[in-house]
């Protein structure tokens, strides 16, 4: 958590400073989703396999791996963009080059974090974990636009590098608690299909994970097309940029705080499934009119729902998901949870062009979620026995 708390920082740093300079070599908001595309679509190709590898190798050593290359990615991005030799091809391949690492970062991360602690501790520390997340959510924006305006853009990138090696540093020493990664036999293909059999039959997984693709399509594509928002909108510049992403960050890291000092399963179902109806809300607070203060306070209720569902989602499979079957369905959460909001924020970037983000965001969000939240509630009570009770073997 301490190294993820400063290279978070410079994670972040680095995705705002990506989608500015998209927005500024391109104008384009169909480029800001292929952007976005290109960074969260390898996930869901590569994940589930990652999920395999992840139930089969040491998970620690997976992660470490994975994290060096998307190190390495950093410091071509940042040699390029201070060469002045990035156009938007070049910086699409280095983003799709970070997609495919990520990938495999992603699914030996959310394998590993319950193999670092007792169980009892789960769910504050996913909550916690969040919280940090999107604490730097706050932070990375605004070391983003006080560098772009102060040194160049150049610069949010250096400050990514340089983080990211304090994040490596703390993964080399981390030692795991328990290995569930030991004995797996079977093909590759024929294990990724038990964990989405197992994900697909589970009677809590499978609708949880219809929350977390909803939320992905329809109400988290905003963090990517916030630059076009910022300048087309609220005719504001990086500094209104960041300050959105910002107020989108602080949502998420208060609901993050609550849900770590909450610190217990139980009642978490209802919670999530609240988040279809927080996001819709956010979202059409910020795009009903171009009024900047009240698109800040949009995005901060946008953000909240968004990490009530990732977090509530994750916590929640976390607790009920037989361990030997871990790394394969947990891939699955991270393939929805990075990937699909790839395809959101393209066609809604392609949308945006056509008839305006505004009306596109709203729609999206009313469409989507709705429908969902009416067809979850009234099953809530099979939801939270299937969730919050014991595990279901696999």
């Amino acid at each position: 958590m301490s190294g993820a708390g400063i290279a978070l920082i410079g994670n972040w740093a680095q995705r705002i400073a990506v989608a500015w300079l998209a927005w500024e070599l391109t104008k384009s908001a169909t480029w800001l989703g292929l952007i976005a595309f290109a960074d969260l679509f390898p996930t869901i190709i590569l994940t589930p396999i990652a999920g395999v590898i992840a139930d089969r190798v040491d998970r620690r050593k997976m992660s470490l791996i994975s994290q060096v290359a998307a190190f390495l990615q950093a410091v071509v991005l940042t040699v390029l963009v201070y060469t002045d030799l990035i156009d938007i091809w070049s910086l699409f391949v280095l983003t799709f080059l970070l997609g495919i690492a990520m990938a495999f970062a992603t699914a030996s991360r959310l394998a590993m974090v319950p193999n670092l602690m007792e169980a009892e501790h789960v769910p504050s520390a996913l909550a916690s974990d969040a919280a940090i997340y999107n604490s730097a959510r706050v932070v990375g924006p605004m070391v983003a636009a006080g560098l772009i305006a102060a040194i160049g853009i150049a610069g949010a990138f250096l400050v990514n590098c340089l983080t990211f090696m304090v994040f490596l540093v703390c993964l080399m020493k981390i030692r795991l608690v328990r290995n569930e990664s030991r004995g797996r036999k079977g093909g590759m293909l024929t294990q990724t299909l038990e964990g989405m059999r197992y994900a697909a039959k589970h009677p809590g997984i499978g609708p949880m994970l219809v929350v977390l693709t909803v939320m992905a399509m329809s109400v988290k594509p905003f963090l990517d097309l916030l630059p076009g928002l910022a300048d087309s909108v609220f005719n504001s510049d990086v500094n209104g940029f960041a300050q959105l992403a910002a107020a989108g960050g602080t949502g998420a890291v208060v609901i993050g705080v609550w849900l770590a000092l909450r610190g217990r399963i139980e009642g978490l179902t209802v919670i999530t499934l609240l988040a279809l109806v927080v996001g819709p809300l956010g979202i059409v607070l910020m795009c009903i009119t171009d009024m900047f203060w009240l698109g800040l306070v949009g995005a901060f209720i946008a953000g909240t729902s968004i990490t009530m569902a990732s977090t509530g989602v994750q916590t929640l499979m976390q607790h009920s998901v037989d361990g030997a079957i871990r790394g394969r369905v947990l891939s699955i959460y991270g393939m929805l949870h990075r990937g699909v909001p790839a395809l959101g924020a393209l066609l809604m970037g392609i949308m945006g062009d056509l008839i305006g983000l505004q009306p596109t965001l709203i729609g999206g969000a009313l469409i989507f979620c709705i429908p969902v939240l009416i067809w979850l509630m009234s099953r809530w009570r099979q939801l939270r026995l299937a969730l919050e009770g014991p595990p279901i073997q696999a």
